[in-house]
């Protein structure tokens, strides 16, 4: 009898295996089952700790202080000491220490002469210089006046902070004892989803120690007091040149905590990388003179722009990733099998014999009578009916 129109999708396939004496084909399936071990061993378990659970995203607090001193010639001999040279005093994740400066004292509100590095500034006659119009990148407003500024060249009166700003940068570094300078990073991280919490400070009873050490990858990598110096270095930059004209260097913090082991063994790694060069910005200092005149000291500062930034995982064993971790690699040693019945299959020069092998199909027999057709179950009746009676008769007339 035909089987119904969706037959097909009621039978059942049942796997069948056949041992195929074909040594290319079982080379391939043992490498493919090796680098789906290496895989689970080497870089799922080993590098990539697939059996724990991770937090990414640690809470981060962090406080930096800068100490040292130095002297310059520059508007007097003077000391400049850390709270001089740092902005802000106390910084968090970014900070500025200033190594170098052009002063230009006791400006006073008034008329003078722009200066000649300003081209806007720069005239032959009083028309150039239209009252009222402030001068462009310029130190004022225009009087309507053209003014000799030196003997080679002649540049538009303006109202402003007179004397105009020296621009003239020293070929030497003012504040070179700045190399010296320390910087201290204290910096803690909470992982909130093991409640786990470290810093990056030693824990000591000698209130000396921090006073006393500076940060080394391989002697002392307990202290985070950071000589400027070292850290430009290990920027990949020269002290000297980059506190010409100022720069910016990233300091990056990591975090890479197992806490399956010891917390002790938690520990930051740290890094340094130029980001900028020349950093400068302006800041003034006023105060009046004897006949109630307000005076300012301007400074243009130039140094070295320091961004911590922070960077954590802490991983812990769990059995969701676990179980995950070993599924894949599970599901890998089946796409080992699967390729090579491909293999064999499809690019086998004997692809027809394993086809006829590993596919079967059976056509279970009739177990009842009622399983029959009608028509061959009739004819079965008749003919052994007659056969039985006609086989009788010949016996009796045998007898007879």
């Amino acid at each position: 009898m035909p089987g119904p129109p969706c037959g097909s999708l009621l039978d059942y396939k049942t796997a069948k295996f056949s041992l195929t004496r074909n040594r290319r084909v079982g080379l391939l399936h043992r490498l493919l089952q090796l680098s789906a071990l290496g895989y689970l061993l080497g870089w799922v378990l080993l590098l990539r700790k697939g059996y724990q659970e991770r937090d990414a995203a640690p809470r981060v607090a962090m406080v930096t202080k800068v100490k040292g001193a130095a002297a310059a010639e520059a508007a007097g001999r003077r000391l400049w000491d850390a709270a001089d040279l740092t902005w802000p005093p106390q910084g968090e994740n970014v900070l500025f220490l200033v190594t170098n400066f052009i002063a230009t004292i006791q400006q006073a509100q008034g008329t003078c002469p722009e200066s000649p590095s300003v081209l806007d500034g720069m005239c032959t006659e009083d028309a150039d210089c239209p009252m009222g119009n402030p001068v462009v990148h310029g130190n004022g407003i225009k009087t309507g006046k053209c003014l000799m500024f030196n003997a080679t060249c002649s540049t538009c009166e303006i109202y402003g902070w007179c004397p105009v700003e020296n621009g003239t940068l020293p070929r030497k570094l003012l504040l070179a004892e700045t190399e010296n300078f320390t910087l201290f990073i204290k910096n803690t991280v909470h992982f909130t989803k093991f409640n786990f919490s470290k810093c990056n400070t030693l824990q000591t009873t000698d209130p000396s120690y921090f006073k006393t050490c500076t940060y080394d990858p391989i002697f002392n990598p307990s202290c985070p007091v950071f000589r400027v110096r070292d850290m430009v270095e290990a920027a990949g930059e020269n002290f000297g040149d980059l506190a010409l004209l100022g720069g910016s260097i990233r300091v990056l913090i990591e975090w890479n905590c197992d806490l399956d082991r010891a917390a002790a063994q938690c520990q930051p790694q740290y890094s340094f990388s130029l980001q900028d060069t020349r950093y400068n910005f302006r800041t003034a200092s006023y105060y009046w003179g004897s006949q109630q005149q307000l005076y300012r000291n301007l400074l243009k500062l130039y140094g070295i722009r320091f961004d911590v930034s922070v960077h954590g995982q802490a991983g812990k064993f769990s059995i969701v990733p676990t179980a995950v971790s070993f599924g894949t690699s599970i599901a890998f040693f089946g796409a080992a099998t699967m390729v090579c019945d491909l293999v064999l299959l499809y690019l086998d020069g004997k692809a027809d014999l394993y086809w006829k092998e590993k596919f079967e199909e059976l056509q279970p027999a009739p177990s009842t009578l009622l399983e029959l057709p009608q028509i061959e179950l009739c004819r079965q009746l008749l003919g052994h009916g007659p056969q039985r009676q006609e086989g009788s008769h010949d016996l009796d007339e045998e007898e007879g």
